[in-house]
């Protein structure tokens, strides 16, 4: 085809990417940001359609990535892996790792970590949202501020029906709801049961859904099952009235627990990056850039995570206010006293996310389980999902020992 005159293009950057062998096939219909580098874009296979506009000075595409190809796409500051398809949306702030795949329609934004082989079909919103390898999403699905494990190939994977969503707001405006659907400790080793979420339903968070849980098409389910392998079901014909006060909160004993293991579950899964993940990160442009942007993207997380939770815990000066005029019969002293421990504890229960005690826990089996990854790499190369579906029950039992230590050891420092 006819190459268009430089006026026709941003600041010369698309002719640039097609001499340096990016696919173009309508190069007056693509938009690159004067921001964005160039040379964090690979020249090998990436195809960018018509419609596709990208910015941020952060953004990289690895090799074989294609953008558009159903529908316009934007880009801002994401990092994408090697054979990417974000086939139309708006993609923001979050790392794509191997082969993820988005249908048209989506948004995701917000500090989205989708590992290897992830899906989702069209019109799916994410937001401050984790999917770990093989999981899939359908379409028209709002799922954002969870986390979710499970499976252990593209054949046997976690699964979220068509019309889902979860439920990450509250009356009382607040968003301390993660719900970990899975966990960090067993999911990361790829060899668990899988978790499905029956369509047209949701979660209100925050909630813990165990492994092998089945979630039956139309339940909206409020509770914790993190034991999992149960079929469970909730019909949606609840009748109840009662009179609602702004600012006056309930039991959080629940809400309490969930945010602190979420948050726990978030540091045992940046130790993986740190020392498990990194090694498997070419030493190239992209390659690093991915990884950079994945840790850019849990320390985001957390830090969000801590703002809703400190959020939450300012709420409860109001509430005792209300509940003292208002609250009756047994459970007064209760409600009272929980509500009045968070709000002088915060301080440090936020220290025990902060303080980087994670990082010294159970390092005898930490150092064990690393030092069997790298023989691993060695023999096998450095492909993330084969390394890690090749390990052995033992091998797998000291990996996920060590990262349940973290998580036990930092939730029994904010209990306590």
């Amino acid at each position: 085809m006819t190459s268009p005159p430089k006026a026709c293009l941003d600041t010369g950057k698309v002719r640039q990417l097609m001499e340096k062998g990016v696919t173009i096939h309508n190069p007056w219909a693509v938009e690159i940001g004067k921001e964005v580098q160039n040379e964090r874009i690979s020249g090998d296979g990436v195809v960018l359609y018509s419609g596709t506009k990208i910015y941020g000075e952060k953004t990289s595409i690895s090799s074989g990535a294609k953008l558009g190809y159903e529908s316009p796409v934007t880009v801002d500051n994401c990092q994408i892996g090697p054979e990417v398809e974000l086939k139309g949306g708006f993609f923001a702030s979050s790392v794509f790792l191997e082969k993820v795949s988005m249908g048209s329609g989506a948004q995701v934004r917000g500090s989205c970590i989708l590992e290897e082989e992830a899906r989702g079909g069209h019109s799916v919103g994410l937001k401050q949202t984790i999917l770990f390898p093989f999981v899939t999403l359908g379409s028209l699905i709002n799922f954002c501020d969870c986390l979710m494990a499970g499976g252990a190939s593209r054949k046997n994977h976690s699964e979220v029906g068509s019309s889902y969503i979860h439920f990450n707001y509250t009356p009382q405006q607040d968003k301390a709801t993660p719900s970990l659907i899975g966990d960090v400790p067993r999911g990361v080793m790829l060899n668990q049961p899988p978790i499905f979420l029956g369509g047209q339903g949701g979660l209100v968070g925050p909630v813990r859904i165990g492994y092998g849980t089945v979630l039956a098409a139309g339940t909206v389910y409020r509770k914790d099952c993190p034991e999992g392998g149960k079929l469970l079901i909730e019909g949606s014909n609840l009748s109840r009235e009662k009179i609602f006060h702004p600012g006056l909160y309930g039991d959080i004993r629940g809400m309490v627990y969930n945010n602190i293991y979420y948050l726990a579950n978030l540091l045992a899964l940046r130790q993986w990056y740190i020392h498990v993940r990194q090694p498997f990160f070419q030493p190239d442009g992209q390659s690093e850039q991915l990884y950079a942007g994945a840790i850019e993207k849990l320390d985001s997380a957390i830090g969000e995570r801590l703002r809703q939770f400190q959020a939450l815990s300012e709420k409860m000066e109001r509430s005792l206010e209300l509940g003292k005029d208002l609250l009756r019969g047994k459970r007064r002293e209760m409600l009272l006293s929980q509500q009045g421990e968070l709000l002088k504890n915060w301080p440090a229960i936020k220290g025990c996310f902060t303080g980087g005690y994670e990082e010294a826990v159970d390092l005898k089996n930490r150092d064990t389980f690393l030092s069997i990854i790298l023989r691993q790499i060695e023999e096998e190369g450095k492909n993330y999902v084969k390394v890690i579906q090749g390990l052995d029950s033992r091998a797998s039992t000291i990996g996920t020992t060590w990262l349940q230590n973290i998580v036990d050891k930092i939730r029994d420092m904010a209990l306590t």
